[in-house]
This record gives C-alpha cells, structure tokens and sequence, in this order.
C-alpha cells in the first residue's frame, strides 16, 4: 500500500477516512478538494489543477481522496496500487452531507479548503449525489471488480466495514 486512491459519493466519508489512514499508514496525503480549490472556494484554473495531480500520481506514495474531474480519476486509479471504494447506500451519503453541513457551520470540513463556501459546497454535493450514484458508482464498482487481480482492492458498503478497515491496518 504506496499509492492510495480513496474514491465514492459525496459525503461518504472519504476525507475523514483519508486522514486516519494516512496517520496509521504513514502515508502523504492529498486531498483533491484542497488542490482544485483555492481557500474560500475559488476554483484552481483547470491546468493547473492536472498538472498538480499530475505532479502527485508521479511521486512514490500517495493518498488521494476525491474525485477531481472523470479523466484525472481514471488517470489516478490506474496509477494506484491500492483502491478504497466507499460505497454505502445512497441515503447515507446524503445524511452524512446534511451531517457535514450542521457540522461545518462550526468546523471547516475534513479535506476542504480554508473559509470554503459550507452551503455552496453543500448544495453541490446535493446535486451530486443522485448524478454519481446513477453514472459513477456503477462504473466504480466495475472497476473494483476488474481490478482485483491486480491491485489491493476494498469495498467498503457500510461504516462498519469503514471501521474495521481501520481497525486492521491499525493492527498491522
């Protein structure tokens, strides 16, 4: 476990999980939402924004969380060793964005950017959910099944397997 893609729906946890895992990996960690936004939620010109995730995929380990754009995704997720697929069901990741809506009125969310817009972010990942549940999760879940031959592959579909996931690599 070098090079660690962590992808899935809005509000999955993905961040949250990215950040226990690089502290008990001792891994580098890359959130994509930091690198494709500026703090205050202003969008990192487009090239930019490739050439640094670019800069990352080259580097000897990573963590990345996010999604990024389509095709940075399947760039990152052919470079990976190792693959995180956070998939609970979609009701859960809509209440966990609701979570992090009350919860981020407090406390910047795990992985987003300094002073980030809360309610426009949240608004987006709202919009979000149903488009990835319907185009992305299924293209996410070939891909894990195609990839288990050749990388470590977990797939995880509920915050108890999310757990004990940590709990293992903790162990070890």
């Amino acid at each position: 476990m070098q090079k660690v893609a962590i992808f899935g729906n809005a509000g999955g946890g993905k961040s949250t999980l990215a950040k226990q895992l690089a502290e008990a990996a001792k891994l580098p960690l890359y959130s994509l939402d930091k690198i494709k936004y500026q703090a205050g939620g202003k969008e990192v010109p487009h090239t930019e924004y490739l050439r640094t995730h670019s800069d990352l995929l080259s580097q000897e380990a990573w963590i990345i969380d996010g999604f990024g754009c389509v095709p940075s995704a399947w760039e990152r997720f052919a470079a990976a060793d190792t693959l995180i697929f956070i998939d609970l069901p979609l009701l859960t990741h809509g209440l966990w964005v609701t979570k992090r809506l009350l919860k981020g009125s407090f406390v910047n969310p795990e992985g987003w950017p300094e002073n980030s817009p809360i309610l426009k972010g949240t608004l987006n990942s709202y919009r979000v959910l149903w488009l990835c549940h319907t185009k992305l999760t299924p293209a996410y879940r070939k891909l894990v099944s195609d990839s288990r031959n050749s990388k470590s592959v977990y797939h995880l579909r509920s915050p108890r397997a999310i757990k004990a996931f940590l709990n293992d690599i903790r162990s070890k």
